[in-house]
């Protein structure tokens, strides 16, 4: 019976010093993620106290889980939960699925030209400031913006889009899909490349049409690149736009619009108590954790394909 063969004594210093150049090149993504995604963490230490604007994040009262329960209990942020829960849902099953349907339409289209060309105009909005964006949204979805102005020359109405809370949702999610399509079938483009064109060759010596090609030779082909996707997707389950919702929402549609991010920022830096909102983010931060863990799991067994 064969062992496992040993790694060699000082096999990752040869490795070092064989191919420094190369490791060189994540020094600086290492910096940036240890100054500024774990060396804030230890400031997280504030949600179990009571912590004042310019005091010591060490040596203030300890109060433990006071703004856990305090959370916990308060109405509006479990509306705020729901909302992001409901608004995470919606952009998964509308916004993921988006970029894998139009790299596959792209990917049947004959004319190099009009292929480019519809490229271009798709990843246009990924490069679109988010003031931007909400400044179109918040203009075309206005009383007196061109949707309305369809609306009223079709069918004789308006509707108070930007005012009302049913239509928060519905205005979110198409701007997310209209500026994610597009530059979210990049990497699905990458995949389609290195399909191995015999495998067509095959199905259509079998008598598949396009569709039978497209469901069993090409998605499973890209299957690993889809899953690895959508795990980092629900990773960021809970963290959806911020920017543009703290643009374009407003009182009168806080019931579907106001998530936790934006109840952070609220009750974090409008009203300075930090140590409940910090204690919130805790929150986020573990359920967001759970879920990517969970995916991965899930993954690893069903699908044999995981980040790790």
């Amino acid at each position: 019976m064969t062992g496992k063969p040993r790694n060699k004594p000082g096999g990752w210093k040869l490795a070092i010093k064989r191919d420094w150049r190369l490791y060189t090149l994540i020094l600086l993504p290492l910096a940036y993620f240890a100054v500024f995604r774990y060396l804030p963490m230890v400031g997280n230490v504030i949600a179990f106290r009571q912590f004042q604007p310019g005091g010591n994040i060490f040596g203030e009262k300890w109060v433990g889980l006071k703004y856990v329960t305090l959370f916990i209990n308060d109405p509006s942020f479990w509306q705020a939960f729901q909302n992001t829960v409901i608004l995470g849902v919606l952009t998964l099953l509308f916004c993921f699925p988006m970029p894998i349907i139009f790299a596959l339409l792209l990917n049947e289209l004959r004319s190099q030209k009009f292929k480019k060309l519809i490229q271009t105009v798709t990843y246009l909005p990924h490069f679109m400031s988010v003031v931007i964006i909400a400044g179109m949204i918040l203009q075309n979805f206005s009383m007196t913006g061109t949707v309305n102005q369809i609306g009223h020359t079709l069918f004789g109405t308006t509707v108070n889009f930007t005012q009302e809370a049913a239509w928060f949702r519905p205005m979110y999610i198409s701007s997310e899909v209209w500026q994610t399509m597009g530059w979210g079938a990049i990497l699905y483009l990458a995949a389609l490349t290195r399909v191995d064109e015999s495998l067509y060759e095959a199905a259509r010596i079998d008598g598949a049409n396009r569709w039978q090609q497209t469901w069993h030779v090409t998605l499973p082909a890209i299957r690993p690149t889809i899953i690895t996707l959508l795990i980092l997707n629900i990773g960021t389950f809970m963290a959806v736009g911020f920017e543009k919702i703290l643009l374009i929402y407003n009182p009168l549609n806080y019931a579907t619009s106001d998530v936790i991010s934006t109840y952070l920022y609220r009750v974090g830096l409008e009203s300075s108590n930090f140590s409940y909102a910090a204690a919130i983010g805790m929150f986020e931060s573990v359920i967001g954790l759970t879920l990517i863990l969970s995916a991965n799991a899930i993954s690893r067994r069903l699908a044999g394909t995981s980040l790790w």
